[in-house]
């Protein structure tokens, strides 16, 4: 198919030095190629990497350890005449297990799904809906404490709806610009809400400790946002490849200074067709999740409040790139 591509764009480009003009077939045969090349577009990678080591009467010490972590990043596409449907679903998860008595500490968890519509406004230019839906997949807890739940499935969750103008100057590069945007912040766990955890309002109680009323659940913040995505490979075997994402949110009513960041990088090394290696970076900033930092160790937090967050996950093993 990018074979006869190929051939269409030279044999037009020769004909318009040769003769300098363009028939009236061969407007019509440019035509028909870009309706045969809309459509659905899809692909992604699936990786799963594993790590082990393992210690016996080592005199420079050390702990046996084992970690596996998996990625699923997929995408959808479809593009016909004016209208246009962008998909994507990016799935992680990943464990460590460190030590004899060690039990399993999760490393990785995520359910990342997104999809845009939009409709030509003009060559470059669309109008564009959007709806993204984040959560995990298990709880989480404040290790080494693995019996203080700090998240689980639908806690958090997060779901924003946005309404605006998407620019595609080419295949690689999309800004999303939202002005009309509703986030919603879901905590589904009641001990959770009752803390007001990711921000949403927590539970009241009376002077002598009684609970008046449960945390809410849900918390919806009006606002701007903006979506910049970058995707491409690099290199002529296409050994590389990387996908960066990064969005913006500004509330409306509350701290519209206080912008929300999350930038997430998925870069890909290609050993051959099934081995090569991931690197996930995730940095993350929301001033609503309050964040309790211990710098001595002895479960008293020294300050509690918004901070920077990052997460890193490499990966080397299987992987398949479709």
């Amino acid at each position: 198919m990018k074979a006869k591509v190929i051939l269409i764009f030279i044999a037009t480009l020769f004909s318009q030095i040769t003769f300098g003009q363009t028939t009236e077939a061969e407007k019509n045969l440019r035509s028909t190629r870009s309706d045969t090349t809309s459509g659905w577009k899809k692909g992604g990678v699936i990786g799963l990497g594993f790590s082990q080591a393992s210690f016996s009467n080592w005199s420079s010490g050390g702990e046996n350890s084992m970690s596996i972590n998996g990625l699923i990043s997929v995408y959808a596409n479809y593009k016909k005449g004016k209208s246009s449907c962008d998909n994507m679903l990016n799935v992680g998860y990943g464990l460590l297990k460190q030590g004899k008595k060690g039990g399993l500490i999760k490393t990785d968890d995520k359910i990342d799904f997104s999809s845009k519509f939009g409709r030509a406004a003009s060559k470059k230019w669309y109008y564009a809906a959007l709806i993204n839906f984040i959560t995990q997949m298990t709880p989480g807890y404040n290790y080494p404490d693995d019996s203080t739940k700090i998240s689980d499935l639908l806690a958090p969750a997060y779901l924003v709806g946005a309404l605006g103008m998407d620019y595609k100057p080419n295949g690689h590069f999309s800004a999303f610009i939202a002005p009309l945007t509703i986030k919603n912040t879901i905590v589904n766990n009641a001990l959770l809400a009752d803390a007001g955890a990711f921000g949403v309002d927590k539970a009241t109680y009376d002077s002598a400790g009684v609970l008046l009323t449960h945390g809410k659940t849900m918390k919806s913040e009006f606002g701007g946002y903006i979506r910049l995505v970058y995707q491409s490979t690099f290199f002529k075997d296409k050994s590389v490849s990387l996908l960066s994402r990064l969005d913006l949110f500004s509330n409306y009513l509350h701290n519209p200074s206080n912008v929300d960041v999350s930038w997430e990088n998925i870069i890909g090394f290609k050993v051959n067709k099934y081995i090569s290696a991931t690197i996930t970076t995730h940095l993350l900033y929301d001033d609503d999740i309050k964040i309790s930092i211990d710098k001595n160790g002895d479960g008293i937090p020294e300050a509690i409040g918004p901070r920077t967050q990052f997460k890193e996950v490499i990966g080397i093993g299987f992987s398949y790139k479709f």
